[in-house]
């Protein structure tokens, strides 16, 4: 099985610049996301730590920018992947980010990391809506899958 691949971006929590990694499955599906004041080590060790507990098989293929930090990181955590860097093989998950940016626009500003967290965490929830990753509302047409998906959910609840 291919792995995730892995994105990093800034957004603006409370006028200071924060890194959104978000890790992106082979088929298009946010896995994770985190919000995180530093780009290190260790912030990178919690991030893939979550993502692949999240994705809960061992991925085969890692797919990065050319950060530092990521071949030891990666090493430590699935020595079995591959680490695949190569220049242009993120390009399908950076662009997935532009979708994100044109969502945050509009808002007044974020103002907690958790905050931050909650929102950017949530609009990838409803972009694996609908796009259909989810057993919910995958038999109406894709323009109302949200809406079918929340009526499956409230009748659950």
């Amino acid at each position: 099985m291919s792995g995730p691949g892995v994105e990093l971006h800034y957004v603006k929590v409370n006028g200071v610049w924060r890194y959104v990694y978000r890790a992106v499955d082979q088929y298009g599906q946010v896995i994770d996301v985190l919000v995180s004041a530093r780009r290190d080590a260790s912030a990178a060790r919690r991030f893939f730590r979550r993502a692949f507990a999240t994705l809960k098989v061992t991925p085969s293929e890692v797919v990065t920018d050319a950060a530092p930090v990521y071949p030891a990181v990666l090493d430590e955590l699935v020595p079995s992947a591959r680490h695949h860097i190569e220049r242009h093989a993120n390009n399908r998950i950076e662009a997935d980010h532009s979708h994100l940016k044109h969502r945050l626009r509009p808002m007044r500003g974020l103002r907690t990391d958790r905050t931050a967290q909650t929102i950017i965490a949530g609009h990838a929830f409803m972009q694996n809506l609908r796009r259909g990753h989810y057993e919910l509302g995958l038999d109406t047409p894709r323009g109302l899958r949200v809406a079918a998906a929340f009526s499956e959910l409230a009748s659950v609840i």
